[in-house]
């Protein structure tokens, strides 16, 4: 999903870039605000696991590969705030370091993926826990996030694609939207499997499990008093 350089155009770039950008303000405002240094520590082990997530493919129809992209497993653990800024991070240092996506895309990319990618994860995941507190409503939760983060983020990608005019719009959805409803079930497996073990031996440190931005907030800002 990673888009290269020359891909889409200066216009698709700058606004796709702007969103990305007053994104991921808004986001370390958040962090800096309400999180403690124990709970930025472990955004940074996790963008570490993330990272290093990505490198290993799986095969998926056709030939194609696919990786996991992670924003549900950031943002159901740490929140969508976190989840935003260690996506972003991620995103960075493939650009920079390893030429894994455009640096001249890394504005569509960021947005794709740690916006769009983390904000349909967390709604999705909020909309089922909001049913019911049973684990295996929480499970389902997970598992259904972390499929749309990769399908939704797929369409927003095709969207700009076919806004720059290198493919149209018919194309794009067609070839890409498919292929990563495949490539989300292996997302969504290897998130619920992680998560699981999470809530296996730390439980503690998934923020979200009962998460509500009118209650928890207060009690994870009074613990940095």
């Amino acid at each position: 999903m990673h888009i290269p350089d020359g891909f889409i155009d200066i216009k698709t770039a700058a606004v796709t870039g702007v969103f990305s950008l007053s994104g991921l303000i808004v986001a370390v405002i958040k962090v800096k605000k309400f999180f403690r240094a124990k709970v930025v520590a472990v955004m940074g082990v996790f963008a570490a696991l993330i990272f290093a997530a990505q490198m290993i493919n799986f095969t998926v129809l056709g030939g194609t590969s696919g990786h996991l992209l992670g924003a549900a497993l950031a943002c159901i653990v740490l929140g969508p705030y976190a989840g935003g800024v260690i996506i972003t991070i991620v995103l960075i240092v493939q650009a920079f370091a390893f030429g894994d996506g455009g640096i001249t895309a890394l504005g569509a990319n960021v947005f794709n993926m740690a916006v769009v990618g983390v904000v349909s994860a967390y709604l999705i995941y909020k909309l089922f826990t909001k049913l019911s507190k049973k684990r295996i409503v929480f499970y389902t939760a997970v598992a259904a996030g972390s499929w749309f983060s990769v399908v939704i983020a797929s369409a927003f990608c095709s969207l700009e694609l076919a806004a720059s005019g290198t493919y149209s719009l018919g194309i794009t959805l067609g070839s890409m939207v498919p292929v990563h409803m495949v490539i989300g079930v292996g997302e969504a497996i290897i998130t619920t499997i992680i998560i699981a073990f999470i809530d296996k031996v730390r439980p503690d440190i998934i923020l979200t499990r009962n998460w509500d931005i009118g209650s928890s907030v207060p009690e994870i800002k009074a613990e940095n008093k």
